[in-house]
């Protein structure tokens, strides 16, 4: 139970520092929808995810209100849809489009699950359903995609990595008019976790029940309020202000987490309390850091920052529930973080110091813009790069890139609302082509033999 220092102390952080569950994410099993054709398939898809989640919205609202929390995206995952498409992949897109017709009938933002688990080998009809995405994000609004190309037990896909760096141009040139819009609904991870509850990289685990209730809370303007009010503190004592902090934050997560499942007849999943910035000002992991004592985010020591707020945050709300999971950490995707997009705009950051930062972080790369002609050999090599870091590291990493088309280094993109802007950063002129052509396994490491 919450006592009554803890409910002031909670109104105070939605108030004034931008506390919210950024998202009540429901994710339904659809193995049972598979049948003998893919217009059946389809047709059970639809009607499924319309009757789990048909009350998704208004139960959120309500506990927003009774609570006073905003809840700020109401989301729904589902199993890897290259399982539920197997049978018919050449028609993989009837299934991304009834996917997309469910969010709007039940008028979630975004559902995720048009996803591939590709990370040790690639079925002829796991390809046919890759190679489907650039089509299906380009007509569709609210769905989502992500495919795992590696992970620290099987290592990293080579094929697998090559066939990406084409479908993100590909995906890119088909939403050229919204800036390559599609890209933003496109990850490639390795290590994905099957309990995420945050877009694009959501997905309905094999391993998880029938139908789950995960969330995600954000408080970084609560974060960097908390650290300005100890100005002179040692880093223990800063640590110990943060892990804190993220005790409070997870505690209010749970409450809502747990009520929400009661409410939708669904297991309580997890709790997932990751710093997820948006481009307002006041509730940036940027701002953090440079409250922490960084002139600039970007500049040397920003790894050691956030690696000490990432296991702050951690700790915290490990103490604070059982049923942490997800990502849990900070996220620094660039256009929605105001301090990272100005970062980027003045030089101080870049695409081989987010790379560091991504060791150290939640996820990786995300949500940067490249200039439009970047090979998908590049791209490719980006991917690679960051999924060596998560095989290494046993940790989950992931690349959100867009190669906005018609744009250069300078240029900007805007996507809007909580995806923010983009400023088009540079990336190495040489060329990795010979290496991604040559394909096949990069082996997992050697600390990956536990059984």
């Amino acid at each position: 139970m919450f006592n009554t220092n803890e409910v002031l102390e909670t109104i105070d952080m939605i108030e004034r520092e931008h506390l919210d569950i950024r998202t009540v994410t429901m994710g339904v099993s659809l193995l049972p929808c598979i049948a003998g054709s893919a217009e059946k398939t389809a047709q059970n898809v639809y009607d499924t995810i319309c009757k789990r989640a048909e009350n998704i919205v208004n139960v959120t609202r309500e506990l927003s209100r009774e609570y006073g929390i905003p809840i700020v995206n109401k989301r729904i995952s589902v199993t890897p849809a290259a399982v539920i498409c197997a049978p018919f992949a050449d028609k993989a897109p009837l299934i991304g489009k009834a996917l997309d017709n469910a969010a709007k009938e039940v008028g979630v933002d975004f559902l995720g699950g048009y996803s591939a688990l590709v990370h040790k080998g690639m079925a002829d009809y796991e390809k046919t359903f890759i190679l489907s995405i650039p089509e299906v994000l380009a007509g569709t609004e609210r769905l989502c995609s992500s495919v795992n190309i590696g992970s620290s037990k099987s290592g990293i896909n080579m094929d697998a990595v090559k066939l990406m760096g084409e479908v993100v141009k590909a995906t890119a040139e088909r939403t050229a008019g919204a800036g390559g819009f599609g890209c933003a609904k496109l990850v490639v991870f390795c290590n994905a976790v099957e309990d995420n509850p945050f877009m694009a990289g959501a997905f309905h685990g094999i391993g998880e029940s029938g139908t789950v209730i995960n969330v995600g809370v954000s408080g970084p303007g609560v974060v960097q309020h908390a650290i300005e009010s100890i100005p002179n503190a040692d880093l223990s004592d800063l640590a110990e202000m943060i892990k804190r902090t993220a005790f409070k934050i997870t505690r209010a997560g749970q409450l809502i987490a747990r009520e929400a499942a009661k409410r939708l007849n669904a297991e309580f999943g997890i709790v997932d309390l990751s710093l997820a910035p948006t481009p307002a000002r006041g509730d940036s992991v940027a701002a953090i850091l440079e409250e922490m004592g960084l002139g600039s985010v970007g500049t040397h020591g920003t790894t050691a920052c956030l690696a000490m707020l990432n296991d702050a945050v951690k700790k915290g709300g490990v103490m604070a529930s059982s049923r942490v999971g997800g990502l849990s950490g900070a996220f620094i995707p660039v256009s929605e973080d105001i301090g990272m997009i100005e970062a980027a705009e003045r030089g101080s950051l870049n695409i081989d110091k987010l790379e560091a930062m991504t060791a150290v972080c939640s996820v990786g790369l995300d949500m940067i813009a490249v200039p439009g002609d970047t090979p998908a050999s590049t791209i490719s090599a980006i991917i690679a790069d960051e999924a060596a870091i998560g095989m290494i590291n046993n940790k989950t990493t992931a690349v959100r890139v867009i190669p906005a088309p018609g744009k250069k280094v300078g240029d900007e993109v805007n996507f809007g609302g909580l995806l923010g802007r983009a400023p088009v950063m540079p990336v190495h002129g040489e060329s990795a082509e010979k290496f991604i052509n040559r394909g096949g396994l990069i082996p997992a490491p050697i600390h990956s033999n536990k059984n």
